[in-house]
């Protein structure tokens, strides 16, 4: 029988980085031209067996900055109502700070370095945000400016599936399209589907364990 061996930390699992999900809703895919409109979070826990799962979701609508052009066809499918009484939004800076503020605390809790994006499609999400930071001159930006993890690369090793639905379902996650598209919902989705292909990896590689690289090296003996 296998002994079990003691979680590893978060900062030892990562490399120093705290993974944090983010979604983005935006006015359209150019982050220089088009508004970001709603943004949400969610830091990435760890239990004491080394499990993690989502941690609670931060998010803001933002009033889009002077001169951003938002397409009516984003807006058709994020259902978003830029004009609305009640939407409560932000500015950029504001929206930066009442998200960076509880994920910075993450960061310092887990002894991180820093945080790393975690996103559907990262790139998207982490251009918005870089481009966010830049026309705000924000300076204590906690996500890396380039680094992130792609669960749409993520969920096609493990599922064979890249649509985010798609992904979700197959990782035995139930969806809400009538939910989809706001980025509480898609934040809270796509931290489940990180968190079940983390742990299931784990599980199957007994990574915790350091015994990767050993199972690799059995691998190519028996190859000979």
């Amino acid at each position: 029988m296998t002994t079990p061996q003691p979680a590893r930390s978060m900062a030892a699992r990562f490399r120093g980085f705290l993974p944090v999900v983010v979604d983005v809703e935006t006015g359209g895919f150019d982050a220089e031209r088009h508004a970001l409109l709603e943004i949400a979070a969610s830091p990435i826990e760890m239990d004491e067996d080394g499990q993690v799962f989502p941690g609670d979701v931060v998010s803001t609508h933002v009033i889009p900055f002077p001169g951003a052009e938002i397409d009516p066809k984003a807006l058709e499918v994020t259902g978003i109502d830029v004009d609305h009484p009640f939407r409560g939004a932000l500015n950029e800076r504001a929206a930066l700070d009442h998200l960076f503020i509880p994920i910075r605390a993450a960061v310092k809790r887990y002894g991180c370095q820093r945080a790393v994006l975690v996103g559907h499609n990262a790139a998207f999400d982490l251009g918005f945000l870089n481009a966010a930071v830049r026309r705000t001159g924000h300076k204590r930006n906690p996500f890396h400016p380039f680094s992130c993890f792609d669960t749409a690369t993520l969920a096609g090793l493990a599922f064979g599936q890249t649509v985010l639905s798609r992904a979700v379902q197959a990782a035995g996650i139930p969806w809400n399209s009538a939910e989809a598209h706001s980025a509480v919902y898609d934040t809270e989705r796509t931290a489940e589907l990180f968190c079940t292909i983390v742990n299931r990896w784990r599980a199957l590689s007994s990574l915790d364990a350091g015994s990767v690289d050993e199972t690799l090296l059995a691998i190519d003996d028996n190859a000979l």
